[in-house]
């Protein structure tokens, strides 16, 4: 093959590779969410244990993302990916053939340990292949998969639960990870390290995963007991003891200087962190809104809740095409503004509100969220040198898991105070629109931040990365 022909199809097959392993994980996860009912009825399993089948998953890609990030930067960024592939492969056939729950939910940490290598390699791939010129674009193919993932995800969820059982969704995750294992396997020629002859930071890895960990657990159990505060103090305690450790070791795990003195990092991260903070519980609060207050059955409630995703789908690529060719602080911070817009419109719904204006408020997330992920990304990636693409996607993966920890955490502190451990049911539909109409509004405050933490970034184009 020659060398021309060579660059023209490397590129195209890690696109094919990266798309179709960012299109796994979110499917899986959002198709479980539909099969919990049918395990928990196998298993006999109570609400709190089912819950570990979610959580496991969350909580283990959101800790070791870091390390395997900077692994990939160290190693090869290909051996990660493939290892990441196949090992979300191997788990997903040994949660079809779990025995029984505790399994199953160990199979899930796993496969959450698994998606960390994927999330901290695929885009740090797609960058290192693709100019800069052409990166906004793919990098909006590649979050248009997350985003088709997680709106297919429900549908086939169901559809698959229902004909075949739950454990059908694990034997379809296996088939498309076959495949994409297969094809990246076969296809990627190339190895792409950034840090070559740096050492691992051991020590630094160890403090993130526990303070992580607690952090994160903590944040999305606050209303659960002062136990859980504790848990979360010791997380922002850790995270300062593993900060001041990076800073004084020769090969850090994270290196600060990328936020103390790179503006368009720093400032996209913190975006991103509170763009997750202020959406993320958007979903969970519509669906018993939905369902509670307004009485529709979950299937009707799931369609209308469809169409955010599907405008994510269809402008993640186009924002992404934008963000090439205008800086992506002007479309990233357009979307923060629309998302705000559309929270704060939520924050006053009613028990007699139409059901056209939700819709329409989705509409106008689906637009707002789908302007700014991708160029958001784009401003991440291509704030860095190609030494540290891996541990830059790993650290935006990180916010955005830490992002949807507190926003979840916002949700139950709201709850906890209105409902004082009433259950939620149509009688109890006036606290729920009160719960609402609090959480909206302060995903609204949130946003507005965000639109300025998404200003302040500076310029991307013509800088020389």
């Amino acid at each position: 093959m020659s060398s021309l022909s060579k660059d023209v199809v490397q590129p195209r097959f890690a696109l094919i590779s990266a798309t179709l392993a960012s299109f796994l994980t979110p499917f899986t996860s959002s198709s479980l969410n539909l099969a919990i009912p049918a395990i928990g009825a196998e298993f006999k399993a109570d609400a709190l244990s089912l819950n570990w089948v979610v959580s496991a998953f969350l909580l283990t890609s959101a800790v070791f993302l870091l390390p395997f990030g900077r692994l990939a930067d160290l190693y090869g960024r290909k051996k990660i990916f493939l290892a990441g592939i196949s090992s979300y492969t191997l788990f997903s056939l040994l949660s079809a053939l779990a025995p029984n729950l505790l399994f199953l939910i160990a199979f899930r940490a796993l496969q959450g340990i698994s998606s960390a290598m994927i999330f901290g390699t695929a885009v740090a791939i797609l960058t290192s292949v693709f100019p800069p010129q052409e990166r906004g674009r793919v990098l909006g193919i590649n979050a248009a998969a997350v985003y088709t993932g997680l709106t297919l995800g429900p549908f086939l969820g169901g559809l698959l639960t229902h004909h075949f059982g739950w454990r059908s969704i694990f034997l379809v995750t296996f088939l498309i990870g076959v495949t994409t294992f297969t094809l990246a396997g076969t296809r990627l020629k190339s190895e792409w390290v950034g840090g070559r002859g740096e050492k691992f930071d051991f020590v630094g890895s160890l403090l993130s995963i526990l303070s992580l960990g607690a952090l994160i657990y903590g944040a999305s159990s606050l209303s659960s007991g002062t136990i859980y505060v504790f848990l979360l103090l010791l997380g922002i305690i850790g995270i300062g003891i593993f900060a001041w450790y990076e800073r004084h070791t020769s090969y850090p795990l994270l290196n600060l200087k990328l936020f103390l003195s790179n503006r368009p990092f720093a400032f996209s991260n913190l975006a991103a962190l509170i763009n997750y903070s202020a959406t993320f519980g958007s979903g969970f609060l519509l669906s018993l809104y939905l369902q509670v207050a307004k009485g529709l059955d979950p299937q009707l409630a799931g369609s209308i809740l469809l169409v955010q995703s599907l405008m994510q789908v269809i402008l993640s690529p186009v924002a992404g095409y934008l963000s090439d060719r205008i800086e992506p602080r002007l479309v990233a911070s357009t979307g923060m503004a629309l998302t705000c817009l559309g929270l704060l419109t939520l924050a006053f719904l009613g028990l007699n509100s139409p059901l056209t204006l939700v819709v329409a408020n989705l509409v106008l997330l689906g637009i707002g969220f789908g302007l700014f992920s991708s160029p958001n990304t784009n401003a991440v990636m291509s704030s860095v040198s190609k030494t540290y693409y891996g541990i830059a996607s790993s650290t935006l993966g990180t916010m955005r898991l830490v992002g949807q920890a507190l926003s979840m955490g916002i949700v139950a502190l709201v709850f906890s105070f209105y409902f004082k451990g009433a259950s939620i049911t149509p009688e109890t539909s006036a606290l729920l629109l009160k719960s609402n109409h609090i959480s909206f509004l302060t995903f609204a405050a949130l946003s507005a931040a965000g639109i300025l933490a998404s200003l302040a970034r500076g310029e991307i184009h013509g800088t020389n990365v």
